[in-house]
């Protein structure tokens, strides 16, 4: 859905590995970035031909999410709002 453009955010539980990732900045190459000014890949699986495909993310907060797309009513996530793919 992400790809086909109809899907236009993605969810990620609010939990300690989450928390680390979204509230430092991303150190690539000894030069930090907010997750917003990076590209983001979205992978299907493990497999090593896993279909994975780049998103830039418009936005980043902590809110409810979509039940049409996946999130569970009531309950906080990190919302990633995608700009593009």
């Amino acid at each position: 859905m992400i790809e086909s453009g109809k899907k236009k955010e993605e969810y990620r539980a609010i939990s300690i590995y989450w928390c680390r990732v979204f509230s430092a900045n991303i150190k690539i190459k000894g030069k930090y970035y907010h997750p917003t000014d990076v590209l983001i890949c979205f992978s299907n699986g493990y497999a090593k031909d896993r279909k994975q495909m780049y998103a830039k993310i418009k936005s980043l907060h902590v809110g409810q999410g979509e039940e049409k797309w996946g999130a569970e009513k009531n309950v906080e996530y990190f919302v990633l709002r995608i700009e593009k793919i």
